[in-house]
């Protein structure tokens, strides 16, 4: 009769492990989702807001008040001289209408919605008073695919999710095997390192099979969101970003000791991508001094080749950069942590 692999042995007994865990499996596969859920009902499609616009009474911005209340990108509200000024201190009308002998736009500059309606505001009053474009225009409002936040947003909390099961999944369960004395008992063993380095990896991978899809079908159920990309791509940026990640928590988790140390080391490494990496808003909102940084961090080289493929449906060579990326860290940090790994 043929021994057992142990390679095949260990990666079974991991995933056997995982799945007695309920807690890890709600965070792993439920949370996601709920996520989701909360982000896409927040930022769900709706029909545009028209434009907050006072006009203040015996102003001479009461001429145009007929057009203002005929046009549908604006809503009036006709005000005395003190309830229109609490009304812009307050942020209750985006613009006030005003003025005695010439029309006046009071508005607070600093407000993105407040400049928005004073341009609409204007235009309005322009064409009322017989204003003709120099330029001729057409307004072309067709929606693109993957325009929406939502169609943003669900390729971030795949990147997300993949970087938090991967680094809390891979190295809270070595830190608590060592802390059990398992990993010293499993070091008198004929047991290879590399075997038991690589079960772990393999277990990781078997989860990415059921972690995703779910996301992925959620999001094309409830609100829409498509693949307009290559399914094989993605798969192939799943699992890069998947076998980094791991990667990464096996690094963090060859030398701790404890929970608690472990914990501070994996927050150490994940804060700065969360808040950096583009989940919720684009990275590229930093600064260009910083840029260099935040584009060098796996999280926005995952994120960035998974809205390539997922909203641009762009080829692997728009995105070969962010696989260096993601290669040089998986290469690196996996050659650490075989060097740097330790039973006890």
């Amino acid at each position: 009769m043929r021994d057992p692999s142990p390679l095949r042995e260990l990666t079974l007994a991991r995933i056997r492990g995982f799945v007695r865990e309920p807690e890890a499996l709600f965070w792993t596969f439920g949370f996601p989702i709920i996520m989701a859920v909360g982000l896409g009902l927040a930022f769900r499609e709706a029909p545009a807001e028209r434009a907050a616009v006072g006009v203040e009474q015996g102003s001479v911005a009461e001429r145009y008040l007929a057009a203002l209340r005929q046009s549908t990108e604006v809503k009036v509200t006709v005000l005395d001289a003190n309830a229109a000024e609490r009304a812009v201190a307050r942020g209750d009308v985006a613009v006030l209408l005003a003025g005695r002998d010439r029309l006046t736009y009071r508005f607070d500059p600093a407000r993105a919605e407040s400049r928005s309606a004073q341009l609409i505001a204007d235009r309005v009053v322009q064409r009322a008073a017989g204003a003709v474009p120099r330029v001729p225009t057409i307004d072309d409002p067709t929606r693109r695919p993957g325009g929406r936040y939502i169609d943003w947003v669900i390729p971030g909390l795949i990147g997300l999710n993949l970087m938090s099961t991967g680094m809390w999944g891979m190295g809270f369960s070595l830190v608590q095997m060592r802390q059990k004395k398992q990993l010293k008992r499993m070091s008198s063993t004929p047991m290879r390192r590399s075997d038991f380095l690589l079960a772990q990896i393999l277990a990781r991978l078997a989860f990415v099979v059921l972690e995703v899809p779910p996301i992925v079908l959620f999001a094309w159920l409830a609100f829409g969101v498509q693949v307009n990309g290559s399914l094989a791509l993605l798969a192939l940026a799943v699992v890069l970003g998947a076998m980094t990640f791991a990667g990464l928590g096996l690094l963090a988790s060859t030398r701790a000791r404890t929970i608690e140390g472990v914990s501070g080391v994996l927050n150490l490494v994940m804060l700065p991508m969360f808040v950096l990496s583009g989940v919720f808003f684009p990275a590229s909102r930093y600064p260009d001094a910083l840029q260099p940084f935040v584009q060098a961090l796996p999280l926005t080289a995952l994120n960035d080749a998974l809205r390539a493929i997922y909203n641009d449906a762009l080829p692997l060579g728009a995105f070969a950069g962010e696989v260096g990326i993601l290669l040089a860290w998986m290469i690196g940090s996996f050659l650490l942590s075989v060097r740097g790994f330790r039973w006890q």
